[in-house]
């Protein structure tokens, strides 16, 4: 196993060794802003972990030929959540402790949110409210526009992985997905915090359910991938992965596609419960959850590299070299793609051929996901740091 601690949702470790917008805006504009922000085709809004329920890492708006930083916010710690951006507001967690409301505009915090330990999670806002777990094992709901807490949810163990969200099966209520390393995927009402039920799985869970046509998808360190009807929460299928799976899977059209530790990606038919087909490059496991476009999949891999794969086939289109291994999960932007890197780097490389076109040094590792919305990139570095970068 491995002997160095996870550092965000994407990259949380198996097993017990496996350790570790402004003030202004009236609460009824976050309301407004947080459910526009629910769907990904609001360019001005990423509202969770990968952009969206089905967490296929997509950003409806593009970004600008050249980037600058624009500002950077300093935390207690290593900052290895992804944020989360609604009504021109970044919400992100830290390892000190703390989930902080920054302005997307200039850095300035509104306010932050103390729990009992790590927050790694990443933050979903939904209708005014930001969901979002700690490693004191809570799952927390807090105003948007002030920070004032509304519920907390307690699970039997830490929680590293992002929230996600469905409409209830009468269509008269939102509720909140999380999983635990209580072993156990927690669905409660996002009003009342009330559990709806629980699933147990057979170990930890370290991502994030992907949700879409009914359905939640996960993966965990019981090296299954576990598909499960949102109603009741009850079993469809189980997949055998052949190894732990320690990010989060996209979904699309019926198939999932995740990495596991065992150097392979996958495309598995949800549906039939079927491997479609199978990506090994090198002996290096894949810890970064995939961006799924209408052709390809792309992800990133601790052999220090991107690969984009035809997502038909899942044949190799291309690989962009890093300096270090790439554990953030990219996101598409337009033509572009940006993930960050082991190696202290923030890349946007060309989606047509992988060429890179831009990077900036910030100097430490980079495994918190890159957040885009209103043309500009937000990305935690493990340096305690938020940047910012946009047009020049």
């Amino acid at each position: 196993m491995l002997a160095r601690h996870m550092r965000s949702e994407t990259t949380r470790r198996c097993g017990r060794s496996l350790r570790r917008w402004a003030v202004e805006i009236t609460l009824g504009l976050l309301a407004l802003a947080g459910t526009a922000g629910a769907a990904t085709n609001d360019t001005a809004a990423w509202p969770m972990f990968r952009g969206g329920p089905a967490l296929v890492g997509v950003a409806a708006g593009a970004l600008p030929d050249s980037l600058k930083l624009l500002w950077t916010f300093k935390t207690g710690d290593a900052v290895k959540s992804s944020a989360a951006i609604v009504g021109g507001r970044v919400f992100i967690g830290s390892d000190d402790t703390n989930l902080y409301a920054l302005k997307l505009a200039d850095g300035a915090e509104l306010w932050r949110f103390p729990t009992g330990a790590e927050v790694e999670s990443s933050p979903l806002v939904l209708n005014g409210r930001v969901y979002f777990g700690s490693s004191d094992g809570f799952l927390y709901a807090v105003d948007a526009a002030t920070g004032h807490r509304r519920w907390h949810y307690a699970t039997g163990d830490k929680i590293l992985g992002a929230p996600n969200w469905v409409k209830s099966p009468r269509g008269d209520a939102n509720w909140v997905l999380v999983g635990s390393y209580d072993f156990k995927l927690h669905c409660v009402d996002a009003i009342t915090g009330r559990s709806n039920w629980v699933y147990e799985s057979g170990n930890y869970i370290n991502g994030s359910p992907a949700v879409a046509d009914g359905q939640a998808v996960f993966g965990g360190c019981d090296a299954i991938l576990h598909v499960l009807s949102l109603a009741e929460g009850k079993e469809v299928r189980q997949v055998e992965a052949g190894a732990y799976i320690p990010a989060s899977p996209a979904l699309a059209d019926h198939r999932a596609y995740f990495g596991h530790y065992e150097n392979e990606f996958l495309c598995v038919d949800i549906a039939k419960g079927e491997k479609v087909w199978s990506f090994h490059d090198r002996n290096f496991p894949y810890f970064s959850s995939p961006a799924v476009t209408a052709d390809r999949v792309l992800f990133g891999g601790r052999d220090k590299r991107l690969h984009c794969v035809n997502r038909a086939d899942g044949k190799p289109v291309w690989a962009f070299a890093a300096g270090g291994k790439v554990d953030s999960s990219p996101v598409v932007a337009g033509d572009k793609v940006v993930v960050g890197s082991d190696d202290g780097r923030l890349y946007v490389v060309s989606l047509a051929d992988g060429k890179e076109l831009w990077h900036y040094d910030v100097g430490q590792p980079i495994t918190s996901s890159p957040a885009v919305a209103a043309g500009r990139i937000v990305i935690g570095c493990d340096d305690g740091n938020v940047y910012c970068f946009g047009a020049k």
